[in-house]
């Protein structure tokens, strides 16, 4: 092969090259701006997002009003159940009405504390050691809840 078949051939595979990474760059640029768009339909309308969070507000006056028939730590279990699954609606309804990577770490994190306080109460009826290794069960599961929602971040 001759020096200018080379410099020929050499001259073709470049502009390939080149073609090749603008297709690329468009391409990359096709599916931003497509994904963008799947992203701004996703988002709900806000009288859905109002009517939603009225829904979880009556939820857990609901709830909340069945834990007054409860009497001692037993009440106190419904009540965190009730705050914790009000807290992680309205954290999932963020998410859905502006979906980000903080908002999902979000509901993750609110889940995690909210799991705590209901665990921490069900070891309210423990005494001495077993309540103290169940409450460090508990504290450990919400750290581990948190990390692992830190490491999805």
């Amino acid at each position: 092969m001759g020096e200018s078949q080379r410099a020929d051939n050499h001259q073709r595979n470049h502009t390939s090259r080149e073609i090749m990474r603008k297709l690329n760059v468009i391409l990359a640029l096709v599916g931003f701006s497509f994904s963008m768009g799947v992203m701004a339909e996703q988002t709900m309308p806000h009288d859905v997002y109002v009517a939603d969070k009225d829904r979880i507000q009556r939820e857990y006056d609901v709830d909340k009003e069945r834990c007054d028939s409860l009497a001692g730590n037993a009440e106190d279990i419904c009540e965190a159940e009730a705050k914790g699954k009000k807290e992680v609606a309205e954290a999932d309804l963020e998410a859905r009405y502006k979906p980000s990577r903080k908002a999902s770490y979000e509901v993750k994190v609110v889940k995690a504390e909210a799991d705590y306080r209901v665990a921490k109460e069900r070891c309210d009826d423990q005494a001495g050691n077993v309540k103290d290794v169940c409450l460090e069960e508990a504290k450990a599961a919400e750290a581990a809840a948190k990390a692992d929602a830190k490491r999805e971040y």
